[in-house]
């Protein structure tokens, strides 16, 4: 069955969420963030039950000072081997350094590497990993917070919200065969008249509808509630797959209307399509996910070394 579907002005944003932070309440910073805490148990063996009660406990439910001006979810400060972005407020002492990310994702895994990283607290990693109130009391042992009372805010947190049903959660499978489709092959698009629009086309009745370009270059559109770790589920892949093939970084909240894409972009434009007339004000990272070029090829092509420079309305984008 054929059918028409219509998609104009996808555009990527790749702005900072920092406004996301705001006036969250602690249901909402579970929803936004637990999918995350769930991918960082995976690959760093931290329960998301802890990271997600500590996220929740440290930044305000993502609303404080720190968390909107700095991304920085776990009040971890610079140390003397920081050499990343930098933020400073009052906390045990005056104007203290605290690190600065370019969005909260980065906040989540640099938690995990913290914690990883650091002899004071391997005693963690042989705990259970359903044992939240080990890692909790762990936790304060170790130093990682001056309250008296930090492991039993942590254990209350997670208790009043059933956080501890995220450290069930399976480790999806990885692969490095990309299956797009378990049950129907892919269908082909016959033409993509120009970015961010489709033409008639056959779809598989899938919950995404896949579409491939010139390029054969498939991707999905986002829709609302979708998340990397739902999308990478669907079409049985890592989400270090997605991560790679979109070149977006551990991004956790996608936005609807997003091209993703589940197969490695091109390194070049199909033949006759040479150049990308901005239709408005936009960035390299937004032309590489629109034309499917990975991002890398177009710096090299145009002479850039910033992919989030704003490019004005107008300019021509070299695609080959």
């Amino acid at each position: 069955m054929k059918r028409v579907l219509i998609i104009s002005g996808l555009l990527i944003s790749t702005l900072s969420v920092r406004a996301e932070y705001q006036n969250h309440t602690t249901e909402d910073y579970i929803d936004l963030w637990k999918n995350s805490a769930v991918e960082q148990m995976h690959q760093f063996n931290i329960p998301a039950s802890i990271t997600l009660a500590q996220g929740i406990l440290e930044s305000g439910n993502g609303n404080s000072k720190l968390a909107r001006h700095a991304n920085n979810h776990f009040g971890i400060k610079c140390h003397e081997n920081w050499e990343g972005g930098t933020f400073y407020q009052d906390d045990d002492e005056v104007n203290e350094c605290f690190r600065s990310y370019t969005n909260a994702s980065e906040s989540y895994v640099d938690h995990s590497l913290f914690l990883k990283n650091r002899p004071r607290y391997a005693d963690l990693f042989k705990l259970s990993m359903t044992d939240y109130k080990g890692w909790a009391h762990g936790l304060k042992s170790a130093g990682y917070a001056t309250n008296p009372k930090y492991a039993s805010l942590l254990i209350e947190l997670i208790e009043k919200y059933n956080l501890e049903q995220y450290d069930l959660v399976p480790r999806p499978e990885k692969t490095e065969d990309l299956l797009v489709v378990t049950e129907e092959p892919v269908t082909q698009v016959t033409e993509i008249s120009k970015p961010g629009s489709v033409d008639e086309i056959e779809l598989a009745e899938t919950k995404h509808k896949v579409y491939e370009n010139k390029k054969a270059v498939h991707y999905v559109v986002v829709q609302k509630g979708d998340t990397f770790y739902r999308i990478a589920e669907e079409f049985n892949m890592g989400m270090w797959q997605l991560y790679k093939y979109n070149e977006l970084g551990r991004r956790d909240v996608l936005k609807e209307g997003e091209i993703i894409y589940i197969s490695p972009k091109s390194n070049k434009g199909s033949k006759g399509n040479n150049v990308h007339v901005c239709e408005q004000d936009m960035t390299l990272r937004q032309v590489s996910q629109l034309e499917g070029i990975k991002l890398e090829k177009l710096m090299s092509y145009n002479f850039s070394d910033n992919p989030d420079k704003i490019l004005p309305k107008g300019t021509k984008v070299i695609l080959r």
